[in-house]
């Protein structure tokens, strides 16, 4: 079926999305965005397995998925924070929030912690000026935060983990 040593059931899950879109380049986006999800991120086997599925070149599809911000090339931690650094969100004291995370986890930005339960993502905007500054932890959105808000936030997700909840 493959060359890819990826879990069978992804890649049948990944050639049932190759299927549907046609195998054609013109679905990149689709087709990386599907792979993403499956496997969490694009491991570079998958972007050399796209590549040979869709009949472009594995430097063309590494160009997409390097171009788009939302597609990641490496594993992230249970929890993505994503920090907004738009204009708002900089005026607002994004910069400074990002010292705290930083402080906090251990990590900077691109990185996630040791343990695997965060990972760091700065942004050039979350389309939520208005709550500025603001940050996303997987799906929900915080805004109008400050740095003792963050470092609450950070700390219920702790507990969460520790729990054995999902946040």
């Amino acid at each position: 079926m493959s060359n890819c040593s990826c879990k069978d059931d992804r890649i049948q899950a990944l050639d049932a999305v190759l299927e549907e879109c046609g195998h054609d380049a013109g679905n990149l986006i689709t087709i990386l965005q599907n792979a993403q999800e499956i496997y969490g991120y694009l491991p570079s086997e998958i972007i050399y397995y796209v590549a040979a599925q869709t009949g472009v070149s594995p430097a063309r599809v590494m160009g997409v998925a390097t171009f788009y911000s939302q597609f990641r090339l490496e594993p992230v931690g249970k929890y993505l924070i994503m920090l907004c650094k738009g204009t708002a969100c900089h005026v607002n004291g994004a910069d400074t929030l990002e010292d705290v995370i930083s402080n906090e986890l251990g990590i900077t930005n691109g990185q996630t912690t040791k343990d695997g339960l965060f990972s760091l993502k700065t942004v050039a905007c979350l389309g939520c000026c208005s709550l500025s500054p603001v940050m996303m932890i997987n799906d929900e959105v915080f805004g109008l935060l400050t740095s003792d808000k963050v470092i609450s936030i950070l700390n219920e997700f702790r507990n969460k983990a520790e729990g054995g909840k999902d946040a």
